[in-house]
């Protein structure tokens, strides 16, 4: 791998920043989303019951100690559950605007690296190949052993441009798969708890 590494030109060096840096924000991303991720529906059925032996102080409390962000929404809409529906909703909306932001937080950087990668791998295949055409146009003759180091050097960077690109698009997919999920369960739980805090006159409309 050194050899090809090597072999490959100076380009080599900011595509392995690349994957170094894609590689630590994958291994932050997972470790974070699966923190943020609990069984959405366990999490609503025990805060009801809590609503309906405890009442609104006693929700707050599990949300306090529940991580996640169906948590924070429950936890924003049930503190100002005495003011109405209006501060309800509105209080929830803007906590779903804030824990979207925190679940999307570093997926641009992912993005961009797998937009680059494959620049860069493309950028030494150019390179390669100019150095293999001056090589011809130097000798004014075609030999194999003279052309094989630049067509070897446009081959490797566009290899690896891709071998990075092609695994950190597979998790970008899967993180913004999972988030989707998230926000789908904090939309509709959501809704639930309103709808369960006015039926049970815990909130005033």
């Amino acid at each position: 791998m050194v050899h090809y590494f090597n072999a490959g030109g100076f380009l080599m060096y900011p595509l392995l920043g690349l994957f170094i840096i894609g590689l630590a924000f994958t291994i932050v991303k997972f470790w974070l989303l699966m923190r943020a991720n609990i069984n959405s529906e366990r999490f609503f059925n025990s805060i009801i019951k809590t609503l309906e032996s405890g009442g609104i102080k006693k929700g707050i409390d599990v949300c306090e100690k529940t991580r996640g962000p169906l948590s924070a929404l429950f936890h924003a809409g049930l503190e100002r559950a005495e003011k109405g529906l209006s501060y309800v909703e509105r209080a929830i909306e803007n906590e779903a605007a804030v824990q979207l932001g925190y679940l999307e937080r570093g997926m641009i950087w992912l993005s961009t690296i797998i937009s680059i990668a494959p620049m860069i791998g493309f950028l030494g295949t150019v390179q390669g190949m100019i150095i293999a055409f001056d090589t011809i146009a130097k000798s004014n003759d075609i030999v194999p052993s003279e052309v094989a180091g630049g067509i070897s050097t446009a081959l490797l960077t566009t290899f690896a441009g891709l071998a990075i690109a092609i695994p950190m698009q597979i998790f970008f997919n899967y993180f913004v798969n999972k988030v989707d999920r998230m926000v789908v369960d904090m939309e509709d739980y959501s809704n639930k708890l309103v709808e369960f805090l006015i039926d049970n006159n815990l909130i005033s409309k």
